[in-house]
């Protein structure tokens, strides 16, 4: 395949992601956030913000502010920014802008200002066919691909095979790609864990032990389990594979894959986590305004635990941990009185 890539945002997983794909040797169109961000990378070769130990090999790099440019200029579009802030940065694109283009989307968060998944609003407001929309999932913390650590990439799409062969641009050395057609689960999976990492950082932050993390952690990934199965997402059973897949020959994906249970795992233990970093502040007795202006930096759960609790309100999934969260950013629970109410509900 012989595709221009374009790149929408220029924060750490974004940045994560260009690494990837220059080193490939794929040139980028790539939208950063200013033109001294351009001049920078440019004169550097680095970000100057995010993952500034990665060094890029210029000539690769078509840098722009203007995203109308990027993605004009783009046959593949990663689309790798916060969720808040996507709409703010596509909606003044013409509706015919993505027209015969594909969109990955490297998004881990649920739309807040309209409750739904990004392919959803890119249906309504642009007319893109599931078929054109994959996703590119953990478990992969930005700072390790940095680092060149092994890590697994999950390239899903409702054409298995057109996943398939993007996810040959994301196979490096440092990084294994697996497939799969759960474009709805696994998205739904990426908001729910970073809830769940959220919450893993209050039990942290109220000084909890590795038991009860544990205990907590385990009854998250049930909970979890339970809202895809509400949502229709079938491949949720541990230790059962439902055949080989017919396209790369592995076992077929299940709930203990990395995209389902590694990555909810590693955001809830890992310290480069930043949803668990924000949880931790919020348990130690930081106000939701404080957490963030100390971390600097988007933590998806915080939006998407009110929007998972909206959502809800229709599916009616069990969901008492994800709920407490909620209650805990929203409605002024205290952190220790709502982990109170959770410890009378695991098992």
């Amino acid at each position: 395949m012989n595709n221009s890539f374009g790149i929408i945002g220029s924060g750490s997983w974004a940045t994560a992601l260009a690494k990837i794909l220059t080193d490939n040797k794929h040139t980028i169109n790539w939208l950063v956030r200013s033109e001294a961000m351009v001049n920078h990378i440019n004169q550097q070769k680095h970000n100057p913000k995010y993952l500034s130990s990665v060094l890029f090999d210029t000539s690769l790099l078509n840098l722009s502010t203007d995203v109308a440019k990027i993605v004009s200029a783009s046959d593949i579009i990663i689309i790798g920014i916060p969720s808040a802030y996507i709409l703010d940065t596509i909606q003044t694109l013409p509706k015919n802008a993505f027209e015969g283009k594909k969109i990955i989307s490297a998004v881990k968060g649920i739309l807040p200002q309209e409750n739904c998944l990004l392919n959803d609003y890119l249906k309504k407001e642009f007319d893109v066919e599931l078929k054109n929309y994959f996703t590119v999932m953990g478990p992969c913390h930005a700072e390790e691909v940095a680092t060149e650590k092994l890590s697994y990439l999950t390239i899903s799409g409702s054409d298995e095979q057109q996943a398939l062969l993007l996810s040959e641009h994301f196979t490096t050395p440092y990084i294994n790609t697996v497939v799969n057609e759960d474009v709805y689960g696994v998205q739904f999976a990426a908001i729910l864990k970073n809830i769940y990492a959220l919450g893993s950082g209050v039990a942290q932050g109220l000084q909890y032990g590795d038991n009860f993390s544990s205990v907590l952690i385990a009854n998250c990934a049930d909970e979890m389990a339970g809202f895809l199965h509400k949502v229709g997402i079938h491949n949720m059973q541990v230790g059962l594979h439902d055949g080989e897949d017919p396209f790369t020959h592995k076992k077929k994906t299940n709930y203990a894959a990395s995209v389902y249970l590694g990555d909810l795992l590693v955001t809830c233990y890992s310290l480069f986590s930043r949803n668990r970093t924000f949880g931790t502040l919020i348990g130690k007795g930081y106000s939701v305004k404080a957490a963030q202006l100390e971390m600097n930096m988007v933590a998806e759960g915080y939006n998407a635990s009110k929007s998972i609790f909206t959502i809800n309100q229709n599916i009616k999934a069990e969901m008492p941990i994800a709920e407490t969260v909620y209650k805990i950013l929203w409605e002024n629970l205290s952190p220790a009185e709502g982990f109170k109410q959770i410890e009378q509900v695991l098992i």
